[in-house]
């Protein structure tokens, strides 16, 4: 059950609140389904460690830089911040994806 804390680009928004105080467990992010309009795209020296950049170029919104892990949990594992190197080769899911998936 969504949460009204955080907003529909946060993969926080899905994990419920403690006593009105604290965040449990981070829920799964939010799948984001495989669709034929994914790009493939190969991380560039600018946006390695930064999935935040990418998700500012192409979406306009920093915010949404878990949906590179979200949408490629195989090659972004755990740590998509330190996985996302120069070279390595991820879909990209479109902003109409992503506005059906999370509302957006």
């Amino acid at each position: 059950m969504p949460n009204d804390i955080y907003p529909k680009t946060s993969p926080y928004r899905r994990s419920s609140v403690v006593n009105k105080q604290y965040l449990d467990v981070m829920d799964p992010y939010p799948l984001i389904p495989k669709e034929s309009s994914d790009a493939e795209f190969e991380i560039t020296p600018q946006y390695q460690y930064r999935p935040d950049l990418l998700a500012q170029h192409l979406y306009n919104d920093s915010r949404l830089w878990w949906v590179f892990a979200a949408r490629n949990p195989n090659k972004l594992g755990p740590d998509p911040m330190f996985n996302m190197v120069s070279g390595l080769k991820i879909y990209i899911p479109t902003l109409d994806t992503l506005r059906a998936v999370l509302g957006i």
